[in-house]
């Protein structure tokens, strides 16, 4: 056998051995262009917020009698009583809405403070009757016009920091998905621009969080209106 056909083999797996390698390096070139290419990415923010009237409250009703003996005060305590939660039933509340708390009496002759142990009458109480109600709407109504008992002796007291009044809403679950789907899209319009100001393509998402959501009062002077709102964070992948 000559040396001419002895080197053919030879040759011919010189050949294969060289394409081998060239694929094999193609591979790990591609397989490491696409490794740097899922490294990039883009985080995003997207926010939903709904406005909705408040469907339930709790309206605590505070009165103040004051009185020289204890039965008079005790008697002045329940007559009050008696005239705030007819009016509440006048009114279309029902009874079963209608709580009333425990009286806070004071002494005057008790209280080591008071240097006008004289000053009649002696004795002074604070009570609430509490509603719960699912009518928002009728409750704020009566708020409004509750203070026409004054004419007939009833002291409210004007504000009641420990009880305020308290408004929530109560259907979140109803309002969770369209929420969510709101905060996604808006969060990939956000990371399609990012992705075109950037001269690339928006991919699969990479991870996703959705953030909890929070119920607060649009303002302060209508606690009654709340304001819902939730943040979902996305990460998507960035391609050429």
């Amino acid at each position: 056998m000559s040396a001419s056909q002895q080197s053919k083999p030879a040759l011919i797996l010189g050949v294969f051995l060289f394409l081998g390698l060239f694929a094999l390096g193609a591979f790990a070139y591609q397989g490491a262009h696409d490794m740097k290419q899922y490294e990039r990415s883009v985080v995003v923010k997207g926010l939903s917020e709904q406005v909705h009237m408040a469907d339930q409250v709790i309206w605590p009703i505070g009165f103040s009698v004051a009185a020289e003996t204890l039965p008079e005060l005790y008697g002045a305590l329940e007559r009050d009583a008696d005239k705030i939660s007819s009016y509440l039933k006048e009114q279309g509340v029902a009874a079963q809405d209608i709580t009333l708390g425990m009286p806070q009496v004071n002494d005057k002759l008790a209280d080591r403070y008071n240097n006008q142990v004289n000053d009649k009458p002696r004795f002074s109480a604070q009570q609430t009757v509490t509603v719960f109600s699912k009518d928002v709407k009728k409750i704020r109504a009566i708020m409004s016009d509750i203070s026409s008992l004054g004419k007939t002796g009833v002291v409210f007291v004007a504000k009641n920091y420990e009880q305020p009044i308290e408004y929530s809403f109560t259907k979140l679950n109803d309002i969770k998905p369209i929420m969510i789907e709101q905060a996604t899209t808006k969060a990939r319009e956000v990371a399609e621009k990012f992705a075109a100001d950037s001269f690339s393509s928006l991919g699969k998402i990479k991870r996703a969080s959705q953030g909890n959501f929070s119920i607060s009062s649009r303002d302060k002077n209508n606690p009654q209106i709340k304001k819902i709102r939730v943040v979902s964070t996305v990460e998507y992948y960035l391609v050429d």
